[in-house]
């Protein structure tokens, strides 16, 4: 008669639109775990920006090297494409090295790297997703987004991260060669409920150990019309080596115009 009794309350309580305790790490009622992840990745999408970046390399004793990039992403192909292009402007050694990225929704994305030293753009193939972007902790692959139909997901479960509500996901690459292409067998996304932006990630190696962890700060609204969203700080750390790499956004602009021009090797190869 007492659980009768409770669920005749709860009941009563939800039919006049009340809320109900619902004990925390439980998932309740709303998107999948595959619609999450395909939000996250539409509120980054800018039609266009240019931004600063700085890039700290911080080895296992604690010392950094600094790096000044200049950014711009523009939007191709109404929307399905991504192209990006990063010029670094600082220090001497690193002066004019570019990398190109077209980052593409529905096959593998295209990616160039120029070093002045070679003068010519070197391609990277597919394969090589998973090697350092210009010596840090972050891949190629953390920093583009990835082709959704490649994995599957998982809702773990919901939970708080700081301030943040976050639904925690769990990505599986499909098949064995996009694991080895990306270097890792699962991740788990923390993602904001309020703007769908990545608050954290943990990286797991091909043999299933924690890999890497990201975390992200400072949530900016850049484009208020189309609700995207930027994290202008972004922290990761190699659990395994003890180094770590930080990029931090120090300005940017939401600018549709961005010239075309931009995205091309012969732009990244000019001196």
């Amino acid at each position: 008669m007492a659980m009768k009794r409770r669920v005749a309350i709860l009941a009563t309580l939800a039919a006049f639109g009340l809320s109900v305790f619902v004990p925390s790490g439980t998932v309740q009622a709303g998107p999948n775990a595959q619609e999450i992840m395909a939000k996250w990745a539409e509120s980054r999408k800018l039609d266009g920006s240019e931004a600063v970046v700085k890039m700290s390399i911080i080895d296992e004793k604690g010392s950094a090297r600094d790096r000044e990039i200049s950014m711009a992403t523009k939007l191709f192909d109404a929307g399905k494409t991504e192209k990006r292009i990063y010029r670094f402007l600082s220090p001497a050694d690193v002066k004019g090295t570019g990398v190109l990225v077209f980052d593409y929704d529905d096959k593998a994305d295209d990616i160039w790297v120029f070093l002045p030293a070679l003068r010519k753009s070197r391609r990277v193939v597919s394969s090589e997703r998973s090697k350092a972007f210009m010596g840090s902790e972050f891949s190629y692959a953390d920093l583009n987004i990835p082709e959704l139909k490649d994995y599957d997901y998982k809702l773990e479960r919901e939970e708080k991260l700081g301030a943040a509500d976050c639904w925690v996901v769990e990505v599986k690459p499909k098949s064995e060669e996009v694991a080895k292409s990306e270097g890792y067998a699962r991740k788990l996304y923390w993602v904001e409920k309020a703007n769908y932006t990545v608050r954290k990630g943990e990286f797991y190696d091909l043999k299933g150990a924690l890999f890497k962890v990201l975390t992200a700060d400072k949530v900016k609204l850049v484009d208020s019309a189309k609700s995207r969203y930027r994290t202008m700080k972004m922290e990761m750390v190699n659990k395994q080596n003890g180094r770590k790499s930080v990029f931090e956004t120090m300005k940017i602009a939401n600018a549709s115009n961005t010239k075309d021009e931009y995205f091309t090797t012969t732009y990244l190869e000019r001196p």
